[in-house]
């Protein structure tokens, strides 16, 4: 076997050395995910500049690419808070969340990777302790869940505003109350239905009384209008309209005009 020339082995080590480099300073970035650049010699992070996106990139072998997901990503937090009157309630809660693009270098600079533990976490507990101690187990069993979810949203999003973080949205999934205040809640309200059902039986027989008044009322009127208006003068006459009528007819009778009471005819007939 032929030894090799002498330039081929310095060759060879040098594209060695070459793929070790590229190796090295390649840098490919998946979907939903960004770059911080950090320069070893030239002031560390870079804030001032975009963050690498995604794709394939060259970066110098002595520098180093921190990879972030920028996708909106959850957290589920169950916190065990006390009521305005000192009772523990449980919150499960959820919030939606995504570090700001165009801020990436300043958040790694100034929270890093672990900003979920050391802002986000301690936010939404607080913000979450600081509502439910505004509202009684009462109101957020019944009628207040849709406002502390809002409330809590926005007194997480007051803190991460300044923390290089977009809070997208605060769900609270479940509010747990220990079973005897539970239990007493929902006996109250079910005496409540029954109060409200009983009061609007009593509106509406009351409502139905007054109607049956009031048409009587107006029968009477009518009746008092009626024989106030029937002289002797009307009855004879409406007496002799029906006197002709029967004449008219083909059933046997006997007429005797002015026979009766008042001088109102009488029918004598054959049944």
């Amino acid at each position: 076997m032929e030894k090799l020339p002498k330039i081929a082995l310095p060759v060879i080590i040098a594209v060695v050395i070459l793929v070790i480099i590229l190796g090295k300073s390649a840098v490919t970035l998946g979907s939903g995910e960004a770059g911080v650049l950090y320069k070893t010699f030239d002031n560390g992070v870079v804030t001032e500049e975009p963050p690498l996106g995604e794709g394939f990139h060259f970066v110098a072998p002595w520098n180093k690419v921190i990879v972030y997901e920028v996708r909106q990503q959850e957290l589920f937090e169950k916190m065990k808070v006390l009521s305005s009157n000192g009772l523990e309630i449980q919150i499960d809660a959820s919030a939606w969340y995504q570090p700001i693009y165009s801020e990436l270098g300043k958040l790694h600079q100034t929270l890093g990777e672990n900003y979920l533990q050391r802002v986000i976490q301690p936010a939404i507990r607080s913000a979450a302790r600081s509502v439910v101690g505004r509202y009684t187990p009462e109101q957020l069993y019944s009628s207040k869940r849709d406002a502390i979810q809002d409330e809590i949203y926005a007194e997480t999003k007051k803190i991460l505003d300044k923390q290089y973080v977009q809070l997208n949205e605060v769900l609270v999934r479940d509010v747990t109350l220990p079973g005897t205040i539970k239990e007493a809640i929902e006996r109250k309200l079910r005496q409540e239905q029954e109060s409200l059902e009983y009061e609007f039986r009593l509106v509406t027989a009351a409502k139905e009384a007054e109607k049956v008044i009031i048409e009587a009322k107006g029968k009477a009127d009518a009746n008092k209008i009626l024989s106030a208006s029937l002289t002797d003068k009307i009855l004879q006459d409406k007496g002799i309209e029906a006197t002709i009528k029967l004449s008219e007819s083909s059933n046997s009778k006997i007429i005797v005009i002015g026979s009766g009471d008042s001088g109102m005819p009488i029918i004598l007939g054959n049944q």
